[in-house]
């Protein structure tokens, strides 16, 4: 019996940390717009690589906080595949699931990092996706994944139809929430937990509404448990009867990719625990403030015994009612 299975694209990241010094890289006072000077060469002070994508993140993280956990993900047959099967493995997540496909490539994304934030160049690979037989589970994590997504999603439903006892959590991604998203709302009656973060979420609804609002309407369409994030304005959270706003803890950021990936991992764990929902979103908010600490989703995961420190380090900032 596994703890966890999640369900998603795999990635492999290459971060450009471009020099903030050199005029050849501007950002706009609005903070909208990364500009470079065109036909020109635009300086580098560093270069890392890390294994991505959403359900290998949280893969990789719950684990790291002491569950057992498996990925179903399709990788091409090249060396972003084999890397990315390796170094999950190393991970300690269960591969059984991973399918390797012959004379396709691997999806892969340059993440040009500026100023802490991130700015991502993503390549999607063609996929013809299939659900393999899914082994005994406590939880599933449903998230990004590209085109022909829905009949993996059709084939979900009606697992978990037949498997009631199985907990669903989810995050959609872009391409599904682009192109599918008729799709996803039907699978938002199944969800115990849907993680969004604020412009997610209002494309759920269909139009601008507030925290309170969006909770509401999220709940009427059949999710569980809702959880916002703001970026560095914190995090929400609703069971539909309690309420609970989270700020961030006042941690200096190197690179913010990986951040809500870090908080869903740190959230689901917990939960996972038998947590209550307040204590969740500090372990979601620890989580996430490790990782903005180095450059990489995963290089900054932290252990139970390391998120555990940095919340008794910011035990003044706690979540309150809304």
């Amino acid at each position: 019996m596994l703890d966890l299975i999640t369900i998603g694209d795999s990635t492999l990241d290459t971060f450009l940390i471009l020099d903030e010094k050199s005029d050849a890289s501007k950002l706009t006072k609005d903070k909208k717009l990364v500009c470079f000077n065109y036909a020109q060469k635009i300086p580098i002070t560093n270069t890392a690589q890390s294994v991505g994508g959403n359900a290998a993140n949280v893969a990789v993280g719950t684990k790291k906080l002491g569950h057992t956990s498996a990925i179903v993900t399709e990788l091409g047959d090249d060396i972003n595949g084999h890397i990315i099967k390796s170094e999950l493995e190393e991970s300690k997540v269960s591969t059984k699931m991973v399918k390797i496909i012959r004379n396709e490539e691997t999806r892969y994304s340059i993440v040009l990092n500026y100023k802490s934030e991130r700015t991502i160049l993503s390549y999607h690979a063609k996929r013809n996706y299939i659900l393999p037989k899914l082994p005994q589970t406590k939880w599933i994590y449903y998230t990004s994944l590209g085109k022909t997504f829905e009949k993996v999603q059709t084939k979900l439903e009606g697992h978990l139809k037949k498997n009631p006892n199985i907990k669903l959590a989810m995050n959609p991604g872009s391409y599904q929430f682009s192109k599918g998203l008729s799709k996803i709302k039907k699978i938002l009656p199944h969800a115990d937990i849907l993680f969004v973060n604020k412009e997610e979420a209002i494309k759920l609804v269909g139009k601008k509404k507030s925290i309170k609002g969006l909770f509401s309407s999220l709940h009427k369409m059949g999710a569980k448990e809702v959880i916002i994030t703001d970026s560095t304005n914190g995090s929400y959270a609703s069971n539909g009867v309690e309420k609970l706003f989270m700020r961030t803890y006042a941690i200096p950021a190197l690179a913010r990719t990986g951040a809500g990936d870090a908080y869903t991992s740190g959230y689901l764990s917990a939960t996972m625990y038998g947590k209550s929902m307040s204590e969740a979103m500090q372990w979601g908010t620890a989580n996430a403030g490790g990782v903005i600490q180095a450059f990489g989703a995963q290089k900054g995961l932290l252990s139970k015994a390391k998120l555990e420190n940095i919340i008794k380090k910011h035990k003044q900032i706690k979540p309150r009612k809304m």
